[in-house]
């Protein structure tokens, strides 16, 4: 193709993504970002000197044995980073005093469980076996420091296991969350269990999850995660590519069926031989394009896939270390006094990530900590339309989580300096995500396989559009951001008759 110029809408990590391999690879790309800031939904903000974390718990390939870390390397975030290891993923204190831990070790956690509850030992070795197989999994992958001999060897072992594990691994993606820990009899693993996920998620994925976590290859990175996407701003300007902030994309423009460039809000038109989209699918498909281009397969994730729930979140500034509370990847949770309403939901216990892992989220022997609840956007949209009720809504919810803290941590309130709320229709502001969701499509056993074969990145009838991202890959998550945008690009190479070609910077 002659005109090598490309659109790149949106700049979170799909469309940075999308950009630096279009830059290594001879394309002239122009990212156009609604926001002012990079990395979309991998964001943070300030308030009174602390900083809340919008995003990151983990991210896998962090290991640099993983073959996943030779991506990160390439969009400039694995240099210079600092990752941390928690030695546990959750813990969660129930109300007769048990903690059950979920430890990232796989021979602790399954010690653990045993203990725990020795009535469900049959069930926790066919969880824990599910976890070692996806250790060999992710252990096979190879990597960049492979000699030939070393991934010749790795890809006869991933074939080997594909062939013998192929039919467990099936039966897993084809289980829910819900449905496999509803088996366990101990009310405190069930529960817990099933409140790390949503229940529809496939139970594969969960325990993939854990796999990665034994293996240290899916650790915390210090800073959190702005810095990350400052440093894929960074990698990809200094490729040449640009970034135009504050240019929200109001049209795809489409003539004869061939996208040729992009409309923005001002009424300024920008043209390109390519539009790639990496902003919210739902905005892209039925209101840039105006849903000429979607046809019922288009349509069906829309009308019948379940997206992640969009969240109320609490950030909140403690005056206080939290040395006497282990560090952990994804938080606590503890059970209420009582059942107690939050917003649109009653609530019988609080999760609470306490960022005790990461001094540079808080000043100096302060704490920034996080409270997460999945919330109906529906509700806030409704609240929405009385500013004076939704703001009243939001400090009510601020003071009954410091309220609820004290049950676990009393002397807080004295200690809270800042409360920050954010709803479902915050994160519809900032990010222009369908119905404010934070990760896109859930994973579930209806839709599991796109992990083994994508969804497609173009649109039926339109030519010379695509589109990377979330809304493209189930599961959503910073990894496959990156390698959506990645497998874009090779796929742009391979329609020019071009070698596809990375470099790490």
């Amino acid at each position: 193709m002659e005109d090598k110029s490309i659109a790149i809408i949106g700049a979170g990590f799909a469309g940075l993504s999308a950009g630096i391999y279009a830059q290594m690879n001879g394309y002239q790309s122009q990212i156009y970002e609604m926001g002012d800031l990079p990395g979309g939904l991998c964001t943070a903000w300030k308030r009174k000197g602390y900083t809340i974390d919008g995003c990151i718990h983990w991210l896998v390939g962090s290991s640099p044995n993983s073959g996943m870390y030779r991506f990160w390397q390439e969009v400039g975030v694995a240099q210079g980073r600092q990752f941390v290891n928690a030695e546990q993923f959750v813990r969660a204190e129930g109300p007769d005093g048990r903690v059950f831990t979920v430890y990232c070790d796989v021979d602790k956690l399954e010690k653990h469980m045993l203990e725990l509850s020795p009535q469900d030992a049959d069930l926790t070795r066919q969880f824990i076996q599910g976890v070692r197989l996806g250790i060999t999994f992710d252990q096979a992958q190879p990597t960049t420091s492979d000699s030939v001999l070393q991934r010749t060897l790795k890809g006869l072992k991933f074939g080997l296991l594909m062939a013998s594990k192929g039919k467990m691994m099936q039966d897993l993606m084809r289980t829910t969350t819900l449905d496999f820990t509803n088996r366990f009899k101990d009310p405190l693993i069930r529960r817990t269990l099933q409140e790390m996920w949503l229940p529809e998620f496939s139970i594969f994925f969960v325990l993939f999850t854990l796999a990665y976590l034994n293996n240290q290859n899916a650790g915390y990175p210090i800073g959190g995660s702005l810095p990350m996407s400052l440093a894929m701003e960074k990698r990809y300007k200094s490729l040449g590519g640009q970034v135009h902030y504050r240019s929200k994309v109001e049209k795809i423009v489409v003539e004869n069926d061939r996208a040729v460039g992009i409309r923005l809000v001002d009424g300024s038109e920008v043209r390109a031989g390519r539009v790639i989209s990496a902003a919210d699918g739902h905005t892209t498909i039925f209101k840039m394009l105006d849903g000429k281009y979607a046809d019922e397969k288009v349509r069906e994730p829309y009308e019948k896939w379940p997206i992640f729930p969009p969240l109320l979140f609490v950030g909140l500034g403690v005056n206080r270390r939290f040395d006497d509370v282990p560090q952990t990847v994804s938080g606590m949770s503890y059970m209420l006094r009582q059942p107690t309403e939050i917003a649109d939901a009653v609530r019988d216990s609080m999760p609470v990530h306490i960022f005790n892992q990461d001094p540079t989220l808080a000043p100096e022997g302060k704490t920034s900590v996080v409270v997460m609840l999945p919330s109906k956007y529906d509700y806030w949209k409704a609240l929405a339309e009385d500013k004076a009720s939704y703001e009243e809504k939001k400090d009510q919810v601020a003071r009954t989580i410091v309220t609820l803290l004290e049950q676990r941590f009393p002397g807080i309130g004295e200690q809270v300096e800042m409360v920050d709320v954010a709803t479902p229709l915050t994160f519809e502001r900032y990010t222009g995500n369908w119905q404010g969701t934070f990760e896109g499509w859930l994973i579930t056993p209806q839709n599991a396989h796109m992990v083994m074969k994508p969804m497609s990145q173009t649109l039926p009838g339109l030519e010379n559009f695509y589109q990377c991202g979330q809304w493209v890959e189930p599961g959503g998550g910073l990894p496959t951001g990156v390698m959506s945008g990645r497998r874009l690009v090779q796929a742009l190479c391979k329609a020019d008759g071009a070698k596809f070609t990375t470099s790490v910077g």
